[in-house]
């Protein structure tokens, strides 16, 4: 197995909405707003090489949306879905597996993309399955008020329209509280931790990975600065779950030293926990790549 970041580009958020609670005179430092308050992140998407599979967990913000959408996020940087997949040697075609860890638009919006005369919408990757959590599927296409606008209909219905979609199933535990599925059908060796705070039936994959394991944070924890219990996102729809998920996931994580993989941090791709007198926080920040 061989695993690559794929990057896809930054874009911007509102500061205060991404760290809730609390406040900018103390967030700020950890990432710094411009002058409409809003702060840059990442993008950051991964592939799994194994055997004849290629896995791309999430895909970024796609390009599909019209200009006015775009102009709220401010999107900059030079990589893009296809350039980061390029530089890794294959193409969209390639990818047998296309795994979504919720159906956010910033983390599916390149599944679908306009088909040739732009009349309507096609699977990005034509060869793929598309994988999502059944409980998910249907908060995202019955979503309520507050988060509808993050679940836009052209990043998902087309999915199932395609005949491309499976949900994952796998026999559950949970373990020190994290809901966990093992022995999935997506993936025998991959196991899937699924958080339900941030929106419901998230999915984190946990990876086996040069003798470690590799955990694609998603939203549980977008960033090393979300690593403190009390730094949930104002996004986040059950925020005193994600709280209980964050204490459990940190305690596993530390026990286990497991790796995190940041889909938004802006400056960290990965990095391990250690245990202070502060509560849990980053021991060491590496690349993906740097991993031995």
């Amino acid at each position: 197995m061989n695993l690559r970041t794929i990057d896809t580009g930054f874009f911007k958020l509102d500061g205060g909405a991404m760290f809730g609670v609390v406040p900018k005179s103390i967030w700020n430092n950890l990432n710094r707003a411009d002058d409409k308050n809003m702060c840059t992140w990442a993008m950051r998407c991964m592939l799994i090489e194994d055997g004849k599979r290629l896995i791309l967990v999430d895909n970024g913000i796609g390009d599909k949306q019209n200009e006015k959408f775009f102009s709220h996020y401010y999107l900059h940087g030079d990589a893009t879905l296809d350039s980061s997949l390029k530089k890794a040697g294959v193409s969209a075609d390639d990818i047998t597996d296309v795994f979504l860890t919720h159906l956010h638009f910033d983390h599916c919006g390149g599944s679908i993309k306009h088909n040739s005369d732009k009349s309507g919408f096609i699977p990005a990757f034509k060869n793929a399955t598309y994988w999502s959590h059944k409980d998910h599927w249907q908060w995202a296409t019955e979503p309520n008020a507050r988060e509808k606008a993050s679940f836009l209909k052209e990043n998902i219905l087309p999915i199932q329209e395609s005949g491309q979609l499976k949900f994952i199933e796998g026999s559950t535990s949970a373990d020190s509280n994290l809901e966990i599925l093992s022995n999935t059908n997506f993936h025998s060796d991959i196991s899937v931790i699924v958080a339900r705070g941030h929106t419901d039936a998230m999915m984190l994959p946990l990876i086996p990975y040069k003798n470690k394991q590799v955990v694609f944070m998603a939203d549980l924890l977008p960033s090393v600065g979300h690593i403190p219990l009390p730094y949930v996102m104002a996004y986040d729809t059950r925020p005193l779950i994600t709280l209980k998920e964050k204490e459990a996931f940190l305690k596993t994580a530390v026990q286990n030293n497991w790796q995190l993989f940041f889909e938004h941090d802006p400056v960290n791709e990965c990095c391990t926990l250690q245990q202070t007198e502060k509560g849990i926080r980053m021991n060491v920040a590496f690349s993906l790549n740097e991993l031995v």
